[in-house]
């Protein structure tokens, strides 16, 4: 299985493309944050005031080792505790399929932060498709490693699924990226089929839509 896109100094191309669209000095929280990879990327990069929530302990013990401030918790459940407009940012990085009720999870988000980014493996990715075709066995790639009957995934989406998800929450699109199985990024002009064909991943910075005041 090959390895996932990497750029400079060994960091994942989608992670660097999360931390590119935090504005510096930014409170953010990173839900699902595992070891705090991007947590240290957006403190040391982009100056940021970063905190994170984790499912597991062992995803807690390896960021609390790197010095990040990060505690214990569901994202199906704690957001709720967190008061309105908490933070500038809330992320949700390749976690949006492992959670139990996404379009609540990103309700949430909308409302605990001015923004959210969401990043997520596109299950409509071309070699996914040729490799149900082809072998009639649910795929794995380096994005979804699992197999079927021991996933954490629950809620496979693709980048079309996703977008139509955007609209439902009222949510407005502010920038958005896809990356190919290079890590590249595909062309911004580019229609929502070709990305949701050839896009490996996606990475999405949302905003809240204004009300209309007419």
């Amino acid at each position: 299985m090959r390895e996932a896109a990497r750029g400079d100094a060994g960091k994942r191309i989608d992670l660097l493309m999360v931390a590119e669209m935090v504005s510096p000095g930014s409170r953010v929280l990173d839900v699902g944050c595992s070891d705090g990879e991007l947590l240290d990327l957006l403190a040391t990069r982009r100056g940021c005031d970063a905190r994170g929530i984790e499912l597991s302990r062992e995803g807690v013990n390896a960021a609390v080792a790197r010095g990040l401030a990060v505690i214990q918790g569901d994202a199906d459940v704690d957001l709720a505790d967190y008061p309105d407009d908490s933070f500038d940012y809330v992320i949700l990085s390749q976690t949006i399929q492992a959670t139990r009720e996404p379009k609540k999870v990103l309700e949430q988000m909308l409302r605990v932060g001015r923004r959210a980014i969401v990043s997520f493996p596109n299950f409509g990715f071309w070699r996914m498709r040729l490799d149900l075709l082809l072998h009639g066995r649910m795929p794995r790639t380096e994005n979804l490693p699992y197999s079927w009957h021991d996933t954490p995934n629950i809620h496979f989406c693709t980048i079309r699924d996703f977008v139509e998800l955007v609209d439902e929450v009222g949510a407005r699109i502010e920038r958005a990226v896809a990356l190919d199985a290079s890590g590249n990024r595909i062309g911004f002009n580019a229609p929502w089929w070709v990305w949701n064909l050839i896009g490996e991943q996606g990475v999405f910075l949302l905003t809240r839509r204004e009300p209309d005041r007419s």
